[in-house]
């Protein structure tokens, strides 16, 4: 089947009349990337520069560096928390104005893979163990980014949902997995929001590495769904010019080493690749340029005086965060209410109040890898706790347990700048350094080329907030000497390692040089040289160092006694347990669940104090929670984004409610898990369990397995719901089983909002030809009403919830029956039913 190239008439035009002045050898280079982010420009035809930036929570630009600040907003599990797509639209909407802001015109982002496993390294970065909530928050975000006229590029396509050997796996799936769970958010996304790219993934499937797969970029992307947009490589994850072409794979990520440009074209005058296939490429990329605004003669996608209007970023990111917060537990306290809301007014109100955590105080605000951004400011927990408490109430704060004993990029109390020299020592330029972290990616300060740059040397001056010895070190690779007050702590020379993932090696690993004895608010000169080696095998021209410091390391049963005194001298403690960069993050797979450090032990012992203990969990992904059973209440907060501390605040004191539910269940212990193998086995991944995930798995045997700790869909807030009626119209559109319309009433004494889950429940009794989950997520949607009112929802049933893809015929069947309509608080906790004839 041809690959479908769509766009209007003007563009279309444009486009032909652009490729028809182009040469072979500047079509192929037009394939590939100029450098690490962009595509090259071509003045005669008209066409500019195309820009790309990761994302998926803020839009950091082509400048890896917190010099150039970007609003973070929460994760995307903390995004599909929230179970609402319009508010995923809003935030994709801030990202096309934060893009345009930086001058780019893709945003690779959003990532649409499942948690399979939550042991998945980047679980953080995807919304759902749920194709379905997936699909539509996805969409959400898709159609917001692109309503700004900027690109997104759905990813990673697909079956990526783990990081352990993720260049090389193959991962071996089968048929009805991949179409009912792996592929269908990306075909939802395809068929409801139009995505202008999407981005093909390092792993294999089933024997063909992503970027090559024939089959699915260019037989069911583009051939079934209609895709029209571009397919970019992850960036290294091309590999083979015949092949890839051949597969579907548009442009070659980063430049200017790649698998494309001068092989390209040298391969299409070899007879090895038809020079049509490389014209379908390059239109593809124009018809994106087009669709940017980086093409004369043909009009943007979307008009600027079409796009929406501002957006407040810091109101978004508080918003979002506090949306998005799940309270799993609320149990009651003295007095006979449940613990949150915390109230300051009142004889019955929170005289005094204890702040526990490392995370309090330095809250981890995003995940690690390509998702990360550099804000202008991070509200921490003790920061909006501070400005929001009444200032009769006093805050005493209390480290606890420190999560990590590792070093981390040079930051408060850091007044730091680059200087670059060349060879001769002589000064090409300098950037300002708000962190200790340089990391360049063909973006470098004025006046600096790659290749005349010798040396890095990070210079300036560190005034410390505690006396001690503090711990300084380096990481990155290259020829390093690090002084602070005049010691020399190393000086040496790093190697790239033999690792086998490419980002690892670029990195390096950080590495403790040495102490300093310090004296709090005594300044001292510090600073980092390096000088910068290139190797020869490497796409990227970069440099990549970090001075790395940890401040004096206490005794960690004394700060256990810390918080115990304080949280028995207050009238509540409020305890804030987080996992680190080093649990999740790009690059790697999780070994475990449990919380890093002591921070288990912590909880208890603050719990055993007897103060009401509130819980909250600064995670991205699932942890075992052994104490949840000893204190009051647990709040969820992801990585709540750069206004984590406002949000908190306005949700602890009851500004606002809990408004999260779980888009994925949470486990009791790993042991429990249904999915726990994310390691290959001699360059394989079996995905043995089928189309069981998540709570299709925790469900497939009642109640004669283990339970999770908390199912999906869970999510309490501070009033309560009765549902109290539904009904169900069968008939529609060809796509829909009928409408379920819903009736609920907000029976507690302060307005909120309910998620209103629909399931769709397999007919009892059913023969068994068809192994499937005992029910699935068909629908949802939200409601808002004040105490003692009503609300009522209609949501359709989707047609593919009946049905189940049959490789034999190559395509979905239909399954009829009675089937049960349930609407639900939970996949767990459900209310109402009703019957759905499917014939």
């Amino acid at each position: 089947m041809a690959d479908v190239i769509t766009a209007d008439d003007n563009t279309r035009r444009a486009v032909e009349k652009a490729l028809d002045r182009l040469d072979l050898d500047t079509k192929a280079r037009l394939l590939s990337g100029q450098d690490t982010w962009s595509l090259p420009a071509v003045p005669h035809i008209g066409l500019r520069s195309v820009v790309m930036s990761d994302g998926p929570i803020g839009v950091r630009g082509v400048r890896w560096t917190a010099d150039d600040p970007s609003v973070a907003l929460p994760s995307p599990t903390a995004l599909a928390a929230t179970w609402d797509p319009a508010l995923a639209r809003r935030a994709g909407q801030l990202l096309a104005q934060e893009a345009r802001r930086k001058g780019v015109h893709v945003l690779l982002a959003p990532t649409v893979n499942l948690h399979r496993s939550p042991l998945g390294g980047r679980h953080f970065e995807t919304y759902s163990e749920d194709p379905y909530l997936t699909g539509e928050m996805g969409t959400g975000y898709v159609a917001g980014v692109q309503d700004g006229g900027v690109a997104t590029t759905v990813k990673h396509f697909v079956a990526n949902d783990a990081e352990t050997e993720r260049f090389t796996v193959d991962n071996r799936v089968d048929a009805r997995a991949l179409r009912e769970l792996y592929l269908a958010p990306f075909e939802a996304i395809v068929k409801n929001a139009r995505p202008w790219g999407v981005m093909a993934a390092y792993n294999g499937v089933n024997g063909a590495t992503m970027t090559e797969h024939r089959a699915l970029q260019r037989g069911v992307l583009r051939g079934e769904w209609g895709f029209d947009g571009f397919i970019v490589s992850d960036w290294m994850a091309a590999r083979d010019t015949v092949r890839a072409l051949a597969g579907g794979l548009d442009v070659a990520m980063p430049g200017p080493r790649t698998i494309y440009g001068e092989a390209l074209a040298a391969a299409v005058r070899e007879g090895r690749v038809p020079e049509s296939d490389v014209d379908d490429a390059v239109r593809r990329v124009l018809t994106l340029a087009a669709r940017v605004g980086a093409l004369d003669g043909a009009a943007p996608a979307v008009a600027p005086a079409d796009r929406p209007g501002p957006v407040d970023g810091d109101a978004l990111a508080r918003e979002i965060a506090r949306r998005s917060f799940v309270l799993l537990r609320n149990e009651t306290a003295d007095g006979g209410k449940p613990v949150l809301p915390l109230e300051t007014a009142g004889p019955a109100g929170v005289r005094s109040l204890a702040l526990i955590g490392a995370a309090a105080r330095d809250a981890r605000v995003l995940g690690g890898g390509s998702a990360l951004v550099f804000p202008e400011h991070i509200v921490s927990p003790l920061d909006g706790l501070r400005a929001a408490l009444p200032a009769d109430v006093p805050l005493t704060y209390a480290v606890g347990a420190d999560p990590t004993d590792e070093l981390a990029p040079a930051g408060a109390g850091f007044e730091l700048r680059a200087v670059v020299r060349d060879a001769t020592g002589r000064v090409l330029g300098e950037s300002r350094l708000p962190s200790g972290q340089v990391q360049w990616l063909d973006d470098f300060p004025d006046g600096v080329t790659y290749e005349e740059l010798h040396t890095v040397e990070t210079v300036g001056t560190f005034t410390p907030r505690e006396s001690g010895p503090h711990s300084f070190g380096t990481r990155g690779l290259g020829g390093l000497r690090l002084v602070v007050d005049g010691q020399v702590l190393f000086e040496g020379e790093e190697r790239p390692a033999e690792v086998d993932d490419p980002f690892e090696e670029f990195l390096g690993a950080p590495i403790r040089r040495g102490r300093v004895e310090l004296t709090a608010g005594v300044p001292v000169e510090v600073g980092l040289t390096c000088a910068v080696v290139r190797p020869e095998d490497s796409p990227w021209r970069a440099v990549c160092f970090s001075l790395i410091h940890r401040p004096p390391e206490r005794d960690a049963d004394e700060l256990l006694a810390e918080a115990v005194a304080a949280a028995t001298a207050a009238d509540t403690a409020v305890v804030v347990v987080a996992t680190t960069e080093s649990v999740e993050s790009e690059g790697f797979d999780r070994r475990d669940l449990r919380l890093p450090g002591r921070q288990d032990e912590l909880v208890r012992r603050v719990a055993a104090t007897g103060t009401p203990t509130v819980v909250v969990v600064n995670a991205g992904s699932p942890v075992e929670m052994d104490w949840q059973d000893e204190v009051e209440a647990v709040l969820l907060s992801w990585f709540p984004g750069q206004e984590a501390g406002a949000a908190l605040a306005d949700v602890l004191l009851g500004a606002e409610e809990p408004g999260g539910r779980l888009p994925t269940t949470w486990p009791r212990r790993l042991a429990d898990t249904p999915v726990r193998e994310v390691a290959p086995t001699d360059g394989q991944l079996t995905y043995a369990e089928g189309v069981f995930i998540g709570y299709r798995a925790w469900g497939r045997h009642g109640a004669t397995g283990p339970a999770p700790a908390y199912w999906f869909g869970h999510g309490l807030g501070y009033t309560e719901w009765a549902y109290e009626a539904i009904d169900v119209v069968p008939g529609g559109a060809d796509d829909v089983l009928g409408t379920v319309t819903v009736r609920v009433r907000n029976v507690g004494a302060r307005a909120g909002r309910e998620v209103v889950q629909i399931y769709l429940a397999v007919p009892e009794g059913e023969d068994g030809r068809e192994e499937r989950p005992v029910r699935r997520l068909a629908g949802f949607a939200s409601v808002t009403a004040a105490a003692g009112e009503t609300a009522e929802v209609a949501v359709p049933l989707p047609r593919r919830a009946a049905e189940v893809w049959d490789e034999a015929r190559g395509g979905w069947r239909l399954i009829t029956g009675t089937y049960t309509a349930e609407a639900a608080h939970s996949v767990a906790d459900r209310r109402l039913s009703a019957p759905v004839p499917v014939r």
